[in-house]
């Protein structure tokens, strides 16, 4: 396993009395690409910026390789950054933009122009070495600036909603070469977004965030599958959430009605809160589903249609390529698996 490049210890960080972080503890290992996901305002892009240096700590510290940096400035960091506006320089043209760093750097003429020719390669703009800067596209401009940023060779790229200018064809063609490129080059990639489905697209890790804690610290799979809470289940992709208790162990009532599940370790008759995804649950024939229900609602969204259906005292919502009409009474089938219970109310 990758050893760890990044450590944050009991970090806080406050703006004039209001708390943006709190008393947050994380990892990062070499070569890993991690992001930070949450709402707006939720501390990811502070601590970001408390990583590359442009903020420090009130309280904790944070460690580069073992040793402390919290008032290490960010040029004397192996840290770079990719900004959501890029931050290009307009008077300067593509070979210059890339070059920037490794002239104030004082590197040799002939190293230069082998960095940014490998450069170049990587980020597939070859032949635009002579393109001002704003001729280009959304997508070449932000793939300027991730070759300035990774031509100084740092340990570590902090990337800060770098497609959120990005239409959403773009964005999407933009992860694929994200991921690529994090592979290639082989660094650490610190990654913030609010967008769920890029999280989970890119990721070997994701960190979930809200109000300035950290709410769960999962694979991709681990936190869409096995939310921690309420906040996250609600946050990553749709769920269903409804009230139930925990008999026993791998025994959950919720709807009126007792299911088997794979979940353990709660106390008996617990009140807990259920997560059930949409796209885990089938429609059958009313008598052989687990809960029957009627369809109150039915919206196309391209892949599947999104159904809501009123049974057990409450209204699930549905992802289903079959389609149900307005009023239909239908079956609602799930497996153990598809089960996942919390603590309520956390």
């Amino acid at each position: 396993m990758s050893k760890k490049i990044i450590e944050l210890n009991n970090v806080t960080k406050r703006y004039n009395g209001v708390t943006a972080v709190n008393n947050i503890n994380l990892y990062i290992r070499e070569n890993e690409f991690i992001t930070l996901l949450g709402p707006s305002g939720c501390g990811k892009t502070t601590t970001l910026r408390m990583i590359g240096g442009f903020e420090e700590p009130d309280e904790g510290d944070i460690f580069f390789d073992g040793v402390r940096i919290n008032d290490v400035p960010p040029y004397k960091r192996n840290i770079n950054t990719v900004f959501q506006r890029y931050a290009l320089f307009t008077h300067l043209n593509v070979y210059e933009n890339i070059a920037f760093g490794l002239k104030i750097k004082k590197i040799p003429r002939d190293e230069i122009d082998k960095r940014i020719k490998h450069m170049l390669k990587l980020v597939d703009l070859e032949g635009f070495e002579g393109r001002h800067v704003d001729s280009l596209s959304g997508g070449q401009q932000q793939r300027v600036a991730i070759a300035r940023a990774l031509v100084c060779e740092p340990k570590v790229l902090l990337l800060d909603e770098p497609l959120g200018a990005l239409d959403l064809k773009l964005r999407k063609e933009m992860q694929i070469e994200l991921m690529n490129m994090q592979k290639n080059v082989g660094i650490t990639f610190i990654y913030v977004t609010h967008d769920q489905e890029e999280a989970l697209t890119m990721s070997d890790t994701v960190v979930v965030m809200n109000n300035g804690v950290i709410q769960q610290v999962g694979t991709p799979v681990d936190i869409y599958n096995e939310p921690k809470n309420r906040f996250v289940a609600d946050f990553i992709g749709e769920s269903n959430i409804i009230e139930g208790i925990m008999h026993e162990d791998y025994l959950v009532e919720f709807s009126g009605q007792k299911f088997k599940c794979l979940d353990k370790g709660f106390n008996q008759n617990e009140p807990v809160d259920v997560v059930i995804r949409p796209e885990d649950i089938e429609l059958t024939a009313p008598e052989k589903g687990l809960i029957q229900g009627v369809v109150t609602s039915v919206v196309f969204k391209g892949v599947h249609y999104e159904m809501m259906v009123e049974g057990g005292g409450f209204e699930y919502m549905i992802q289903s390529t079959d389609m149900q009409p307005v009023g239909a009474n239908v079956g609602l089938m799930f497996e153990p698996e598809d089960i996942h219970v919390m603590k309520r109310g956390s």
